[in-house]
């Protein structure tokens, strides 16, 4: 299968949002004789369109969502694994830990935000909702990670966001690491007054931050 035809079928069903069917596709490329490394490439293009898409209106939070969770299954079904076996290896430009703050179970933009950042060449770590503060900090050291993203969409565990700041002095290495803030109640003053690097309130500006932050074009 050529590589137009093998873009063409990922973009189908992510446009489907059949995890399943571009689990298949990607397996099938890979039994084929495609490397992983370039399935990946073809997938984080199909994504970074996406992401353009909507950021010019074409496509709406729905599909990008959809779309997302969908080639993070597949990622971890098929690709990681293949990645491993094969042995081959690419050098992420940032290394990236990422969750949603303690008493808070809302996911999903934590979710998209996390499949941009890959698809934009981040290794990214994601810790899953409902993450206590102590968790984002000691992450971060064990992978010596450049960012740490908080999401929070209530504004009761808006404070959250702030107690993982603190962690993350605590254990030493605040002045090593980036901070990001996102969520629906996020505003710029928050970001300010709890000290962090930079807020997002869409997956598409979460990446540009991130770019600007780590002097990534």
């Amino acid at each position: 299968m050529s590589e137009e035809n093998i873009r063409k079928k990922i973009e189908e069903a992510l446009l489907e949002f059949e995890e399943e069917e571009l689990a298949k596709i990607l397996r099938d490329s890979i039994n084929e004789g495609v490397g992983p490394l370039k399935l990946i490439d073809i997938l984080t293009d199909v994504l970074r369109d996406f992401g353009d898409k909507f950021e010019s209106g074409e496509y709406f939070l729905p599909q990008l969502v959809a779309a997302g969770e969908a080639a993070q299954g597949a990622i971890k079904e098929v690709l990681e694994p293949a990645l491993k076996a094969s042995g081959e290896a690419r050098e992420p430009v940032g290394r990236v830990v990422i969750g949603t703050v303690f008493g808070d179970i809302h996911d999903i933009g934590k979710n998209i935000v996390g499949s941009m950042l890959f698809a934009n060449g981040f290794e990214v770590h994601d810790l899953g909702k409902d993450v206590p503060p102590e968790e984002f900090a000691r992450k971060a050291k064990e992978l010596n990670a450049d960012i740490v993203g908080s999401s929070a969409m209530l504004t009761m565990t808006m404070h959250e966001q702030l107690n993982v700041a603190k962690s993350l002095e605590n254990e030493g290495i605040r002045e090593k690491v980036k901070y990001i803030i996102g969520g629906a109640i996020v505003t710029e003053k928050w970001a300010e007054e709890i000290g962090a690097d930079g807020f997002a309130t869409d997956a598409v500006e979460a990446v540009k931050i991130a770019k600007e932050l780590l002097g990534v074009m």
